[in-house]
């Protein structure tokens, strides 16, 4: 059985080692003997110089052979192994066949233990790039989402962590969050999951592009976002010599550009760190003016004027959520009472005693 053409070409085209293949051949093929021949042990060894499987097992030798399975004459065994004697177990080239559905047994559990080899084998290489920003090319796409390939690995894009309003097009780069790394398969048989949807997306892209986030004198203390409408990160650093929202921002917003280019011009409210919670609610719900914050236990009372309200509510409701998310308080919106003008008063006074 000539497997030396089967082995390279395992190795060569999947990258996988030539020992382990080797051996998982071997124990493949041990198998199928075994399940024939069920009463016998197998040892099974691979020739490279013939390119041969050779298949052993052990045998008694006798003076009278009564089961050739079994047993060997002495006379052939001193040509095998010339200090043997009568009684002795040896090991010899076994001559029987496998049938047909030993062979697709023994193939079934090759190609069983291939793969399991080639997800260990992507599983090792990728896993201690979880949670980090790759670059792929978008390879097809599926009803489950996008096929993304990165190098000759392919991982899914799910459609569910995907932004709806941004475009992902086939045969084109694009950058995604490796959520994770999968030692074996689901059903969609992908082991790599990436994301475009999440806070941490902005985040690693936070990092990617800002070099002080990624050496650590600028921190995120904390990320929120709604995928398409715009993320909320609250930044602060150690150093009285940082502005950390206007580090992020970059001169002329250099720096937030590249980002909000990726994120499809989605929005990203950078906010200051303060040990103040009431400055972090009054931030978080830029752009509104707010006049006045009362924190009662988890509850923010927020106190701005009425044209400031949609500012502070958003689209749908969606900035105040976010606010809320970031704060982790409840926020409510109170109508900020105008004072009465002297006039006013006045004319009050004068319809209360027309009156």
């Amino acid at each position: 059985m000539n497997l030396a053409e089967v082995i390279d070409g395992l190795v060569e085209e999947r990258g996988l080692e030539r020992e382990l293949v080797t051996s998982i051949v071997c124990d493949g093929i041990a198998s199928a003997y075994a399940k024939k021949y069920p009463d016998l042990d197998f040892q099974v060894s691979f020739n490279k110089k013939t390119g041969q499987v050779e298949v052993y097992t052990e045998k008694e030798v006798m003076l009278v052979v009564t089961d050739e399975d079994y047993e060997i004459n002495a006379k052939k065994a001193k040509l095998i192994a010339p200090q043997a004697e009568l009684g002795d177990m040896i090991k010899v080239p076994f001559e029987g066949s496998i049938g047909r559905i030993e062979i697709i047994s023994a193939k079934q559990l090759i190609a069983t233990k291939i793969r399991d080899l080639e997800l260990l084998a992507v599983y090792n290489e990728f896993k201690d790039r979880r949670d980090t920003i790759i670059t792929g090319l978008v390879h097809k796409r599926e009803r489950a989402g996008w096929v993304i390939k990165v190098g000759e690995i392919l991982g899914l894009l799910p459609k569910e962590n995907v932004v709806d309003v941004e475009q992902v097009k086939v045969g084109h780069q694009i950058k995604v969050y490796l959520q994770d790394v999968l030692q074996t398969v689901r059903g969609d048989n992908y082991q790599l999951i990436f994301d475009r949807a999440s806070a941490e997306f902005v985040q690693k892209l936070l990092e990617l592009e800002i070099p002080e986030i990624f050496e650590g004198m600028v921190e995120i203390k904390k990320i929120v976002r709604i995928p398409g409408y715009k993320t909320k990160a609250v930044v602060a650093t150690h150093s009285t010599e940082i502005d950390p929202v206007g580090t992020c921002v970059g001169v002329g917003g250099s720096r937030i550009k590249p980002i909000l280019r990726e994120l499809g011009q989605e929005k990203v409210d950078l906010i200051a760190w303060s040990d103040s919670i009431d400055d972090l609610v009054r931030d978080s719900l830029k752009p509104a003016e707010i006049d006045k914050v009362v924190i009662e236990d988890k509850r923010a009372l927020v106190f701005l004027a009425e044209d400031q309200r949609s500012y502070a509510i958003g689209k749908m409701g969606q900035n105040i959520l976010l606010a809320s998310k970031l704060t982790g308080m409840e926020i409510q919106l109170q109508d900020l009472v105008q004072p009465i003008s002297a006039n006013e008063q006045r004319e009050e006074a004068e319809e209360d005693h027309a009156a």
